[in-house]
């Protein structure tokens, strides 16, 4: 079988403006939480891809209702809520290899209850969901796993809360805890809901987005630290009326990078200082990494200032926008080793090895960690066919090798099958050509 591709030729220049998809992380926690809710939700500027449209489907299959309404200035989603109450009581869901959408909607089934199975891609089954389900089995939800156990293929039977406190580990995914934190009102129906984290928590900019968004759909959420998390009883969902998407701060990454790279400017829209995402974070790396970054409400450019300096630092909280640094590394003055990054390994592929193979096919030196990687430039980079593991942002991310940068020039770079990018970004080669002078 004959697998796409896409040649990218080297470019001198990179200057403009790219107005950015919706946020993936947004667009699916805001499709669940307007489902649960009471009340018609307007959601403005969802994100069109793979991912949300698996949430789509998902949720037309448990019979809720939603239309999508083309603007002038984009389109609107009209999401029809059930108040926790789901029409359908037996569903049988595709959820593709969409983690955003299979965890948390794993667990609004498991404590609604039914007779749900809910199954992904090859990739999907091979991707951990142990943790969640253990915290919510012990809760007294009935999943049942009818693969390999700890991961997809799922079947949810009709389970009763029998529990007023849950825990679930911090280490592997902070998606388990968003599943649970979107869940927890529903659960909350008599008694007060207590979710402790055990060990450290990951990707807590994550976290931060889910509460922010749980807030606007009118429920409080009670912190104490990264430690617990606590839902008073009697809260329901309400709707909003109008909320928007904010532009994908990930997804930014690759044209900043790109300016800090390639000359610039270049300016993302849609993305600014005051993000709920903690990717945005990625551009005071680029800043720490000698490029120069300017700031706006709903704006973000970044230029080149000089070459790129090696950067050794902790990317913990910002794993996904971490990947586009590993390649602005080919361009910097040194050996840049990235820590903490181990919630690589379980992502849409192992992205340290893939990351680490693919970076030596361009010319570099990688040295890979269990939860690290240190990449050294080469003198040159060399043209390459880059794979892609299935995973939009391997793709995304070498592109950038096509570019000239202050200490090296870019060399040609075959991307295989680049509409792996559907999943968050399907025009993102269109946007990346319209910045290349």
């Amino acid at each position: 079988m004959t697998h796409e591709y896409l040649d990218l030729q080297t470019v001198a220049h990179v200057e403009g403006a790219v107005r950015l998809p919706g946020s993936k992380s947004i667009s699916n926690r805001i499709l669940l939480l307007s489902a649960l809710s009471q009340g018609q939700v307007a959601i403005v500027d969802l994100l069109a891809s793979d991912d949300t449209a698996v949430m789509l489907a998902a949720l037309r299959a448990l019979g809720v209702q939603w239309t999508e309404e083309k603007t002038a200035t984009g389109t609107i989603h009209h999401v029809t809520g059930v108040a926790g109450v789901l029409p359908n009581k037996s569903a049988d869901l595709f959820m593709g290899n969409a983690g955003t959408a299979i965890r948390p909607l794993t667990a609004a089934l498991a404590v609604i209850g039914g007779d749900y199975t809910l199954h992904g891609v090859p990739r999907m089954h091979e991707r951990p969901i142990g943790d969640l389900v253990d915290a919510l089995n012990a809760a007294g939800t009935n999943v049942e796993y009818t693969g390999n156990p700890g991961y997809p293929p799922l079947h949810i039977k009709q389970g009763k809360i029998t529990t007023q406190r849950l825990s679930v580990r911090g280490d592997v995914s902070s998606q388990f805890l968003t599943a649970l934190l979107m869940v927890a009102p529903l659960m909350a129906k008599e008694h007060a809901i207590t979710i402790d984290v055990v060990g450290e928590l990951i990707s807590k900019p994550y976290i931060e987005i889910t509460l922010n968004l749980i807030r606007r759909f009118g429920v409080k959420v009670e912190q104490n630290g990264w430690e617990s998390f606590t839902i008073q009883p009697g809260q329901v969902y309400q709707s909003p009326g109008t909320i928007h998407v904010e532009g994908d701060a990930s997804s930014a990454s690759y044209f900043l990078a790109a300016g800090a790279i390639g000359g610039g400017p270049v300016r993302v829209e849609g993305v600014g200082k005051d993000s709920i995402q903690g990717d945005v974070r990625f551009a005071a790396a680029l800043a720490q990494m000698g490029a120069e970054i300017t700031m706006g409400d709903n704006w973000i450019e970044a230029r080149a200032h000089g070459p790129l300096k090696a950067i050794d630092a902790d990317f913990n909280h910002i794993p996904d926008a971490a990947m586009t640094i590993a390649v602005a590394a080919l361009y910097a003055d040194g050996t840049s080793t990235l820590r903490n990054i181990a919630s690589w390994r379980v992502k849409e592929t192992d992205r340290i090895a893939a990351m680490a193979a693919e970076l030596r096919k361009v010319g570099a030196t990688v040295e890979e960690g269990p939860d690290y990687i240190k990449v050294t430039p080469p003198a040159a980079l060399s043209p390459a066919t880059i794979d892609t593991y299935d995973d939009h942002r391997m793709a995304m991310c070498f592109s950038l090798v096509a570019l000239d940068g202050a200490l090296r020039k870019g060399a040609p770079v075959r991307i295989n099958d680049p509409k792996c990018v559907n999943k968050t970004f399907p025009d993102y080669f269109t946007a990346f050509a319209k910045i290349a002078k």
